[in-house]
């Protein structure tokens, strides 16, 4: 939008704001009563103008007659908490090494702090969102990775009863990424692996992760060489070729998996543009990187 479009005070003028509406009004019924799992973190979770356009997003979201699902973990928030404590994170592979002491500040940070603020940003717009864990009715079952990480678990079990009922009450769920084992034993989850297995469990139209770069791209060093839309397969080629390497890898991995396991689309947006949830889903350009199925018998 040009400043020509603006009027007094930068007020969209009328018929910019028409053309907005009706550009979004297919994809608002196209969309209706679809689950939309998004995994909330990085830059958007630690700015407050980010995190307030988020907020606005999934309560628009929800307004409209999606069904967002929110998925988050903390791990900047836990590990600033491990400072201030005067503590030292230990990381193997990229995962935060989580002894006793280490998971009585992720349960902390994660229920008292994220997840607390998440719920009260969204219910400022009225009772729209309720907290949750993924221990409370064990509904992410889970069992240790490794050894050397302590208490980090890998999601074995997904039981949606939970989530279920509180859609059914037209509320929001907002997961915090714990889980637990049947003898009791808490473990501190992945929030990537944790919305993947969430949407699959949910057969959820969408799975949106916020990220720090612009999508997925051809050329790291390029934020030009988006790649807009992929499909599973061509995930595979791209990594072959180690168009796709590093750290990408896992994700699209988890990409391609949720596909397989029943997710509709997974997107993978820059969580550093204001809005980005809504320009990603109602806009007929999009923003980020969506990945679809080869076909629909893949789903």
């Amino acid at each position: 939008m040009s400043a020509r479009d603006a009027g007094p005070a930068g007020t969209v003028e009328p018929a910019v704001a028409v053309e907005v509406l009706l550009e979004a009004l297919p994809y608002i019924e196209r969309f209706r009563g679809a689950v939309v799992v998004v995994k909330f973190g990085g830059n958007a979770m630690s700015s407050p103008e980010l995190f307030d356009s988020f907020a606005k997003d999934v309560v628009m979201m929800h307004r409209v007659g999606m069904r967002p699902v929110v998925v988050h973990g903390g791990g900047p928030q836990i590990g600033s908490w491990m400072e201030r404590l005067g503590r030292t994170s230990e990381f193997v592979d990229g995962r935060r090494v989580t002894d006793a002491d280490t998971l009585e500040v992720a349960q902390m940070v994660l229920l008292g702090q994220v997840n607390a603020q998440i719920v009260t940003a969204l219910n400022t717009f009225g009772p729209v969102a309720l907290g949750l864990s993924g221990t409370d009715a064990l509904m992410l079952e889970a069992e240790a990775r490794d050894p050397q990480l302590g208490f980090v678990g890998d999601v074995t079990r997904v039981t949606t009863a939970l989530i279920d009922r509180t859609i059914a009450m037209d509320l929001v769920p907002v997961i915090a990424t714990l889980g637990a084992d049947e003898s009791g034993q808490i473990y501190n989850i992945n929030a990537d692996d944790a919305a993947t297995e969430i949407a699959a469990a949910l057969g959820a139209e969408k799975l949106m992760f916020l990220t720090d770069v612009p999508g997925l791209l051809r050329d790291v060093d390029d934020p030009t060489s988006l790649i807009a839309e992929v499909t599973t397969g061509e995930l595979d080629r791209l990594v072959a070729e180690g168009v796709i390497s590093g750290g990408m890898v896992p994700k699209v991995e988890a990409c391609a998996g949720a596909i397989r396991n029943g997710v509709g689309s997974v997107h993978l947006v820059d969580g550093r543009i204001p809005h980005v949830l809504l320009l990603e889903l109602l806009t007929d350009a999009g923003v980020g990187t969506m990945v679809r199925a080869d076909e629909e018998g893949e789903r």
